[in-house]
């Protein structure tokens, strides 16, 4: 049984995300029917060895020529020099404008290969097929695609939306329990931000997802696809409301640009600091109760997620936090763009954030 969410906005194609079990082997069918003259995989080396040939595989008996690239596993990867070695390929193989990319993997995998396919002959098809629950529930979903550069992650992209998502629940199945959890961030991430009720369950009936349970991950997933794609349909390129789901990002991405995008601190894991940390400031400067705060806290925490910088092994400074927030994409003439709450489920932003403020609340959270 599979469950089928539009993803309609009136600037783009409409698509769907199709969210089941066992979609890696029918993956050749889905992109089949889009017609195309071939397809091609982008993976990244981890996930190949455990998918890839069932892909490949799928897409065969659909009738469709392939082949497969692979990058290193990691942030790294999300690079020029990574970016230029897979559009090299889909060249040398002699991919024209009416091929397909397919994106096998995890985020990484997903804003690398839709970069290049939104780059390569000025635009071809992709398929998202994501691996993670990270990727299911977020970056798979609403067309943002990137590569990071030293000054910042995620800086060097284009908007590019999939012609179609396929989430395999059975995949989540060979993660890492970390990888589970930092995954869990995003979906935690979605119920701050306009779903209470939802957070709620995530933090009871539903924590089971975060310690792999299927059923409750399946519906974890369906919830914050339905979430993302209402907003995606109604701001695709951050105007206004899709902006909040940069919730916990400005904060976080700081973290992990410090941190220089390494194993100490998952992207996800970053999310979910990142959040704790917008619902204390947001406290700390009266728009939001002392006890919501602490009640998105809780719920994080209980999902066995970093909530405070003590929980990082690593020294940070304010100056150098608040220089890497100034630079997030987000911020505006260098002043800074904050997504804050006033309560779990009623999120909004903040324009010209005082930067004094945000340093006095880093050096109260143990920055130096």
């Amino acid at each position: 049984m599979t469950t089928t969410i539009p993803v309609a906005g009136g600037a783009f194609a409409p698509y769907e995300v199709v969210v089941g079990r066992g979609l890696l082997k029918t993956a050749g069918a889905e992109v089949a029917a889009l017609k195309p003259t071939r397809a091609f995989i982008v993976s990244d080396e981890t996930v190949a060895a455990v998918h890839g040939e069932t892909v490949r595989a799928s897409l065969a008996a659909a009738g469709l020529a392939t082949g497969i690239v692979t990058v290193p596993a990691g942030e790294s990867s999300k690079s020029f020099e990574q970016l230029e070695a897979v559009l090299d390929r889909l060249l040398a193989e002699g991919l024209d404008r009416r091929s397909v990319v397919v994106a096998l993997g995890g985020g990484v995998v997903g804003d690398l290969a839709g970069l290049a396919a939104a780059l390569f002959m000025r635009g071809i098809d992709f398929v998202q097929v994501p691996t993670t629950l990270l990727a299911q529930v977020d970056s798979s979903v609403g067309g943002k695609t990137a590569i990071d550069t030293p000054r910042g992650k995620n800086l060097i992209g284009a908007f590019h939306q999939p012609r179609r998502v396929l989430a395999d629940i059975e995949a989540l199945a060979t993660l890492p329990a970390r990888q589970v959890r930092s995954g869990w961030a995003e979906v935690l991430k979605h119920g701050l931000i306009c779903d209470a009720a939802f957070f709620d369950w995530l933090g009871g009936e539903g924590a089971a997802g975060a310690r792999g349970d299927a059923d409750a991950l399946e519906r974890a997933v369906i919830r914050s696809v339905e979430i993302k794609a209402q907003i995606v349909g109604e701001d695709e390129k951050e105007a206004g409301r899709r902006a909040l789901l940069n919730l916990g990002h400005t904060f976080g991405h700081a973290l992990e640009a410090e941190l220089d995008f390494g194993e100490t601190l998952t992207h996800g894991e970053a999310v979910a600091l990142g959040c704790a940390m917008a619902f204390r400031y947001s406290a700390r400067q009266g728009l939001c109760p002392a006890g919501e705060a602490e009640r998105a806290e809780a719920g994080i925490r209980a999902a066995g997620l970093p909530t405070r910088l003590s929980d990082v092994d690593h020294a940070f400074a304010a100056d150098a936090l608040l220089t890497r927030m100034a630079g997030d994409k987000k911020a505006e003439g260098g002043r800074l763009t904050l997504i804050l709450a006033r309560a779990v489920g009623d999120a909004f932003t903040e324009k010209n954030a005082d930067a004094e403020a945000v340093r006095a609340f880093l050096i109260e959270e143990g920055a130096a």
